[in-house]
């Protein structure tokens, strides 16, 4: 069992000395830090710009010189190496500047994407301990900083807040003032200890409170410099494109970390409209972007009208659901050749798999790749607690140098998780081919036990998704007195259709779907809940499900 404490992890409890000691000895851990790199691009390339968003612009000398002026400005205020400071700001340059003026300092960043109201926010504080958070005033017609205000008031233990982009108030600090403030990297120390607690990242919540995943230095810039070294291969000329939030795992990673590494270029941009996206693509010549799999959708729907200039993009990650084979070729042409490929990671480890340079379309859409990074193992963990064969479903699990070291304050739930060998248990179902490839196929919880038969719902996800008539679907289980669940399918239809029960169930019998898999009850939608990072809420569905809608 993974040995725990209540408010503190380290990386020898999570993986010993000797196997941190091969991490280091394979150069997986390198034992740098964010404003090592902050520091050499400021003084190779200090014109190079780092990130625009379409308001500002900031080089690399800039950057460091307005990270250097708020982390002395926080020092001041008490901020001390080891503190968790909350950042809830959108995706704009204050985000990268707060970032590394906390990794200056040593701080822990709390991201928060900006979606999240008063109750996850509240969850967050209480649970990090947070002491100082960065945000804004008015974004998208919320008021931030006065939530940030009624929340210091329930005591959850915040004392200072610094507002980008608003008005501070007497006893708060100016985020544009702050980071005016005189101050160079010496002043600051030794920079930080790369396995001590750098990031907490809150998992999106698809079934209980979010729970803080804590990563250091080495274990989040392993998936960052593998990710621009062998995925992406990134160029110094690199502009990375990041419509995803930056307060998120995969937007932070991709976003911001990549460019930081490879001394390359961000182009964040704060409120994704497709049209508005493929504009900036189209003027900043961006080269690479990672999201969730709608937003090739989108941007390729505006793209039939807007016809832009996209030749620059070379690739574009995929996560949170597979790409169909149709989207994967229409992708390559609008995208003059340019490679549409699948992603799978979580927030504990951000890359375990995705398709690499040389994979072929039917890998890059028929799979979610296979190990992304070497370093990183990938295990299918059946329901006899062996490892599944080739073409079986089984548990995915995995370990290596990118693992969190836990969740933060959550002993129990950490030691439930990563088990007494290392491996992580992620709860998701996969199928490996003869290749090695994996098909991310479902979640535990997803299983339907119908009359003691187990059912995936992912399976019967892939299945109604094929009707004519079905834009989304989600499968979830609901209550019956005899069988135990019956399965529901709640469906997002084709705009100006209305699918029936009746219509989707002829249609799978007529593919040779066994009868016990057809959905026993439908709910139409106008849209699925999702988590902020565009997972479903499948809670959400299963309460509807059992109302019957």
């Amino acid at each position: 069992m993974v040995t725990v404490e209540p408010t503190t992890l380290s990386v020898d409890g999570r993986y010993g000395a000797d196997t941190a000691a091969e991490f280091r000895a394979r150069g997986w851990w390198r034992d740098g830090s964010a404003v090592a790199l902050l520091d050499r691009w400021a003084d190779e390339t200090p014109t190079r710009r780092f990130v625009s968003d379409g308001t500002t612009e900031l080089d690399y000398a800039t950057l460091r010189r307005r990270a250097d002026g708020l982390a002395a400005t926080l020092r001041r205020a008490g901020v001390r190496r080891g503190d968790r400071v909350v950042m809830q700001l959108p995706n704009w340059s204050e985000f990268a500047v707060g970032y590394l003026a906390l990794a200056r300092l040593g701080a822990v960043t709390v991201p928060i994407m900006t979606v999240y109201r008063s109750s996850e926010v509240g969850h967050v504080l209480r649970n990090s301990g947070a002491v100082v958070a960065i945000t804004t005033g008015t974004f998208r017609g919320f008021d931030h900083a006065e939530m940030f205000r009624a929340l210091q008031l329930e005591n959850t233990g915040l004392k200072t807040l610094v507002i980008a982009r608003g008005e501070a108030r007497d006893g708060e600090i100016a985020f544009d003032e702050a980071a005016a403030t005189d101050a160079s990297a010496e002043d600051f120390g030794p920079n930080p200890d790369p396995d001590a607690a750098h990031l907490i990242v809150y998992t999106s919540g698809t079934e209980s409170t979010a729970k803080g995943c804590v990563h250091t230095w080495n274990t989040i810039s392993f998936s960052a410099i593998g990710l621009a070294t062998d995925v992406f291969r990134t160029r110094q000329d690199d502009v990375i494109f990041m419509p995803s939030p930056v307060a998120h795992a995969t937007g932070l990673l991709v976003g911001l970390l990549v460019p930081l590494v490879a001394g390359a270029e961000a182009h964040l941009i704060d409120i994704w409209e497709p049209h508005e996206g493929l504009r900036r693509i189209e003027q900043y010549r961006c080269t690479a972007t990672a999201t969730a799999t709608p937003f090739v959708r989108m941007a390729l729907d505006a793209q039939r009208t807007d016809q832009r200039d996209l030749s620059s993009m070379r690739f574009w990650l995929c996560a949170g659901a597979p790409i169909p084979k149709a989207l994967a070729i229409e992708f390559d042409e609008a995208f003059d050749g340019g490679l549409l490929m699948p992603l799978y990671g979580c927030t504990e480890l951000l890359a375990v798999t995705c398709c690499h340079h040389g994979d072929s379309l039917e890998r890059r859409a028929g799979s979610d790749g296979s190990p992304a990074l070497e370093g990183v193992n990938v295990r299918l963990i059946g329901p006899d607690g062996e490892s599944a064969p080739t073409g079986e479903e089984g548990e995915i699990c995995y370990r290596g140098p990118g693992g969190v070291l836990g969740y933060w304050r959550e002993p129990e739930r950490t030691a439930a998780t990563i088990d007494a060998e290392g491996w992580h248990h992620t709860g998701d179902l996969g199928r490996f081919d003869e290749d090695g490839f994996l098909r991310v196929t479902g979640r535990l919880k997803d299983i339907i036990i119908r009359g003691g038969t187990n059912i995936s719902a992912g399976e019967v996800e892939g299945y109604v998704f094929e009707h004519p008539d079905v834009a989304q679907v989600a499968v979830v289980a609901y209550p019956d007195e005899r069988l135990g669940e019956k399965a529901c399918a709640v469906v997002v239809p084709v705009e100006g259709q209305v699918p029936t029960l009746e219509s989707i169930t002829s249609f799978l019998r007529s593919r040779d779907i066994s009868l016990q898999k057809l959905p026993e009850r439908l709910v139409l939608v106008a849209e699925l809940p999702m988590t902020a990072s565009g997972k479903i809420q499948k809670f959400r569905l299963r309460e509807l499900a059992k109302d019957g809608g």
